[in-house]
């Protein structure tokens, strides 16, 4: 499969122009005054306390498997979440590539009281504000996307916005962009150019990541065994989309692979 990622950089600069030039900062920002006032969730601290720290996915499509759950409604399926114990939820807000919208967001702030994750290719600080006033907590920036003066000046923002930052990196040489500002980790087990998935790749990192920072095993994650091998290396949230997006009730799913868990 060729490198995709350069092809959703190229669209996300396009999109986020776009966006801009429709609704100024200074307009998004007074549209958003009343947002910016109320306080965030901390989706940290949310993982830290959990036993099983499942970020609960909603994303109806993927670049590498299409269509997961098209009529996915995000009203019915992040509360479900919430009920099956999730301990944050992250919405991907990407519409080409992923089926998602900003609009996702804000339903989602709307239903559920977990901590949120922004998951989107933020490349613009123009999009943590997004990210702000449509109800996230905590925002993604991805190592790949970015070169580390860009990861800094971003999480930099994000904090003053009182958005959270996990940072993904896929590889030993991107932990270089870890910075002051980060509060969490995640290793990505799926290479975003050719969206190969290998959960071993958190396993080869976990002892390269600070023991201060928060650490996250996204994707690939299908067996509830497999959280509690990722437990012991270290990690307190696994970020999980899939395994419950391509299935009819999400929230059931979820239910089941928790109780799967082993103590």
């Amino acid at each position: 499969m060729k490198d995709i990622l350069q092809d959703i950089i190229a669209n996300k600069r396009i999109e986020v122009a776009r966006q801009e030039e429709a609704i100024s900062l200074q307009t998004l920002v007074s549209m958003g005054s009343t947002r910016l006032d109320l306080p965030t969730r901390s989706m940290r601290a949310a993982l830290a306390a959990s036993e099983a720290g499942i970020i609960a996915e909603f994303k109806r499509k993927s670049p590498s498997k299409g269509w997961l759950h098209p009529e996915a409604n995000v009203r019915e399926v992040l509360p479900a979440y919430e009920l099956a114990g999730a301990s944050a939820c992250s919405v991907l807000t990407d519409s080409l590539f992923f089926g998602g919208s900003l609009g996702d967001l804000a339903t989602a702030r709307k239903v559920v009281d977990l901590p949120l994750l922004r998951k989107d290719f933020i490349i613009n600080s123009y999009q943590l504000y997004q990210a702000r006033v449509m109800g996230a907590d905590a925002i993604l920036l991805i190592a790949a996307c970015l070169t580390p003066a860009e990861c800094l000046s971003l999480a930099e923002t994000a904090h003053s916005l009182q958005l959270e930052v996990l940072l993904e990196v896929h590889s030993q040489q991107e932990l270089d962009h870890l910075n002051p500002h980060v509060d969490m980790v995640g290793v990505n087990n799926r290479n975003l150019g050719s969206f190969h998935t290998d959960v071993e790749n958190s396993f080869r990192l976990a002892e390269l990541l600070p023991k201060e920072v928060l650490k996250v095993s996204e994707s690939g994650i299908a067996d509830p065994q497999l959280i509690s091998r990722l437990r012991k290396v270290g990690y307190r949230g696994f970020l999980i989309g899939e395994t419950f997006m391509k299935e009819a009730d999400p929230g059931l799913t979820l239910t089941h692979f928790k109780e799967a868990i082993p103590c």
